[in-house]
């Protein structure tokens, strides 16, 4: 079997979950070394060692290394398998990333899945349950990519006990896509959640959100989750453009005041707002992945960060393909190149 070596010393979760993706795609294994080494807590944790675990036993692959706090792994992969599958994180860890890691391998099988995963729905350092749906699995879809994603249950860190359940249809060839223009702009929403909180919290998010954006703040917008598995509240935006979607959000956190919540989320909306690129920060990286197997596809974006660098630089090493960025005025053109 041929096998990669990859350097993880220098990258996060992020490296070790396109690596999984990659490897089962292509049916090329991989060995990982410095899992996460420059991080505070550095190697596999909950999340990560659940998404091995599961891209496993999607794969049918022999894995060695496999254990909490692992700084090296060796992952063979066999044949994919369409199927019914449950996995539990067991911590807040990010649900959404573990669905993110199986979704190519599923949607390359000869048949539907399902897949249910507990954990955390809507963590501060990983796109939300409410991101994948009305933003990364739209942008999918434009490739040919059919999956429906079903919140079953919220998941706030550090409480956790959520449930996510996808469903993937098979899909046998991906179509090359441009996200170049976004359109004009159609409609922006701002909705909160609150979690073991006064509702008034989040109501105030939402008037700082209707001042600064102009957003309807009726008080339907406001969901408060029940029964409260623990604190949680994230405020967020959706942006509709005629031919894109983006949306925004903010975690409300101890010390951290609604207002500044607000703010905080009102800047990052009105920044993309006010510039020309059609894809956000943490869209642009998620892109690559799924545009490199349909073997094109470009996208315009406000800045290059650290993880699409680096997860493009993983990419090339798995796949005959490559990545091209130059500066457009304001914003950034990336283009992936056979």
């Amino acid at each position: 079997m041929d096998m990669i070596e990859i350097d993880g010393s220098q990258g996060g979760g992020q490296l070790l979950r396109s690596a999984l993706s990659l490897s089962l795609c292509t049916g090329i294994g991989f060995t990982l070394q410095g899992i996460r080494a420059m991080r505070r807590r550095p190697g596999l944790m909950r999340q990560h060692l659940t998404a091995v675990i599961a891209a496993a036993r999607v794969g049918n692959a022999r894995v060695e290394g496999a254990t909490l706090g692992a700084t090296t792994l060796r992952f063979e992969p066999g044949e994919v398998q369409a199927g019914d599958y449950h996995f539990a994180i067991g911590s807040a860890g990010s649900a959404t990333l573990v669905l993110q890691t199986l979704l190519p391998a599923l949607w390359q099988a000869p048949a539907p899945s399902r897949i249910r995963v507990e954990g955390g729905t809507h963590n501060p350092l990983a796109p939300s349950a409410d991101f994948l749906d009305r933003c990364y699995l739209p942008a999918l879809a434009r490739m040919g990519v059919q999956a429906q994603l079903q919140l079953q249950r919220h998941g706030f860190f550090p409480a956790g006990g959520g449930e996510l359940e996808l469903e993937v249809q098979p899909c046998t060839a991906l179509s090359a896509c441009a996200f170049e223009q976004r359109g004009p702009l159609q409609a922006m929403e701002a909705s909160v959640l609150a979690s073991g909180l006064a509702a008034a919290i989040g109501q105030r998010e939402l008037d700082v959100l209707g001042r600064r954006l102009g957003v309807d703040t009726h008080p339907r917008h406001l969901q408060v989750v029940r029964p409260a598995l623990g604190p949680g509240n994230v405020a967020a935006v959706t942006v509709r453009h005629g031919a894109h979607v983006e949306l925004f959000d903010g975690h409300g956190e101890r010390g951290l005041s609604a207002e500044q919540v607000g703010m905080r989320l009102a800047d990052a909306v009105q920044a993309y707002l006010q510039g020309e690129a059609c894809v956000g920060e943490h869209l642009s990286d998620q892109l690559l992945l799924p545009m490199a197997l349909a073997g094109g596809g470009s996208f315009s974006t406000g800045q290059i960060s650290a993880h699409l660098h680096s997860n493009a630089r993983l990419i090339e090493k798995f796949l005959p393909v490559a990545f091209d960025w130059q500066p457009e005025g304001a914003h950034w053109r990336v283009n992936v190149l056979q």
